[in-house]
C-alpha cells in the first residue's frame, strides 16, 4: 500500500510538471504570436471584426455621416484657409456660362494676417470675457437652482417645469422676444422703468448695454441645462452623508463644501467644459439680439467668421475659412488644456 501510495505521489508531480510546462509553452506561443496583441495583425482584425460585426455595423453608419457632414467641410475649410479664395475668383456659373476657379494656394499667408490684425485680438479678448461671463454666472444661477429644487416642498415638479421653459423654447423665438424686451421705445422693460420714474436704457444701443443684455439673454437659456445637470449630480449624492454631518455638528456651509461640492465634482467638470464650448460659439444670441452691434461692440470671433464670409464685400472665403480654424484650434487648446488639469486633480475624463 505505501509504494502504490508512493507512486501515485510521483504520478501525480509528474503530471503537474508537464502540465507547467505545457502552460509555459502556451504563454510564449501566445506572446510571440502577433495576432494577438492589440488585434494589430491581419487576423486580429478579422476576429475583432467577425465577433464585433454588431458594434461595427451600428456605428459605421454614424462615422459616415459625421465622416460628410462634419469632416468634409472641416477639411475644406482648411484648404480654403491656404488660399486667397474670395467672391470674385472662385467658380460659379452665371446664366448658361460657367467660370473656373481662378484662386490660388497662399500657405499660411492668411494667418500670418488674422493674427497680425488688431482686430482679432479684439475679438478675441471680448469672446473670453463673454464665455467666462456667461458660463460663470450659468453654473451659480444652476447651481442655486439646482440646491432649491433638491428640496422636498409644495409645488417643487411645477417649480421644475417652470424652470426648464427656456430650454423647450426653440432659440431664435426667446432671444427674439428678449429683442422685443430690450426695445428703447416699445420694450416691456422700459416702460416698467418709466412707470417707476427711472429713465429708458438704450439695452441694445448702447456698447456697454448691449454687452450686459446678450450676457443676460444668454445665461437665460444656459441655466436650464446646467440646473437639470447639477440636479441630477445632487440626486445621486448618498443622503447619510449629510445626516452623519448634521449628526457631528457640521453647519450648512461646511456640509455644502465638504459633501456637495466634491460630489458634485464630475458632473460639474463635464457641464462647464461644455457649457464653454458652447458659449465660445454661440451665434444665434449675438447675430439674432444685436448683430455684434452697436458698431461692433459685441462681435465674438464666429460673428466675425460670419462676417468674413456673408457680409463682407467681395466675401473672403478663405479669411472666413481662417477664422474658423483658429476657433477650432482655440477649443483644442482650452480641452486639452483643461484634461490635463483634470487629470492632476485625480479626475479621469
Amino acid at each position: 500500500m505505501a509504494a502504490d501510495t508512493s507512486q501515485s505521489v510521483a504520478k501525480a508531480a509528474g503530471d503537474d510538471v508537464e502540465n507547467d510546462v505545457a502552460a509555459r509553452g502556451r504563454s510564449r506561443r501566445t506572446d510571440s504570436d502577433p495576432t494577438d496583441r492589440g488585434g494589430k495583425g491581419a487576423s486580429g482584425l478579422r476576429c475583432a471584426l467577425a465577433t464585433h460585426w454588431y458594434a461595427w455595423a451600428m456605428v459605421a453608419p454614424v462615422v459616415l455621416v459625421l465622416g460628410v457632414i462634419i469632416g468634409w467641410p472641416l477639411a475644406r475649410g482648411i484648404y480654403l484657409s491656404l488660399t486667397d479664395a474670395n467672391e470674385r475668383n472662385v467658380s460659379r456659373t452665371i446664366g448658361v456660362r460657367h467660370i473656373e476657379a481662378t484662386y490660388e494656394f497662399v500657405g499660411l499667408d492668411n494667418y500670418v494676417a488674422v493674427l497680425g490684425d488688431p482686430v482679432f485680438l479684439q475679438r478675441l479678448v471680448w469672446t473670453v470675457v463673454w464665455t467666462v461671463a456667461c458660463v460663470s454666472i450659468t453654473f451659480t444661477l444652476g447651481l442655486a437652482l439646482a440646491n432649491m429644487l433638491n428640496r422636498d416642498f409644495r409645488g417643487r415638479a411645477a417649480y421644475r417645469m417652470a424652470l426648464i421653459l427656456p430650454w423647450a423654447v426653440p432659440g431664435f423665438v426667446s432671444v427674439f422676444a428678449w429683442r422685443f424686451l430690450f426695445n428703447r421705445d416699445n420694450g416691456i422693460l422700459n416702460k416698467i422703468l418709466d412707470g417707476g420714474g427711472i429713465a429708458a436704457i438704450p439695452w441694445l444701443d448702447d456698447p456697454t448695454w448691449a454687452k450686459f443684455s446678450v450676457v443676460a439673454v444668454n445665461v437665460w437659456l444656459g441655466v436650464p441645462f446646467m440646473m437639470v445637470a447639477l440636479l441630477g449630480g445632487l440626486q445621486s449624492i448618498p443622503g447619510e452623508l449629510y445626516e452623519a454631518a448634521e449628526m457631528d455638528g457640521a453647519s450648512a456651509w461646511q456640509r455644502f463644501r465638504h459633501i456637495t461640492l466634491p460630489g458634485l465634482r464630475a458632473v460639474s467638470m463635464t457641464v462647464i467644459l461644455l457649457s464653454t464650448i458652447w458659449t465660445f460659439n454661440m451665434f444665434p444670441v449675438i447675430f439674432l439680439l444685436t448683430r455684434g452691434g452697436p458698431g461692433d461692440s459685441t462681435e465674438i470671433l464666429v460673428t466675425q467668421a460670419f462676417r468674413e464670409a456673408f457680409v463682407s464685400s467681395p466675401r473672403d472665403f478663405a479669411g472666413s475659412a481662417t477664422w474658423g480654424v483658429l476657433i477650432l484650434a482655440l477649443l483644442m487648446i482650452f480641452a486639452l488644456v483643461y484634461r490635463r488639469s483634470l487629470r492632476k486633480q485625480g479626475e479621469v475624463w
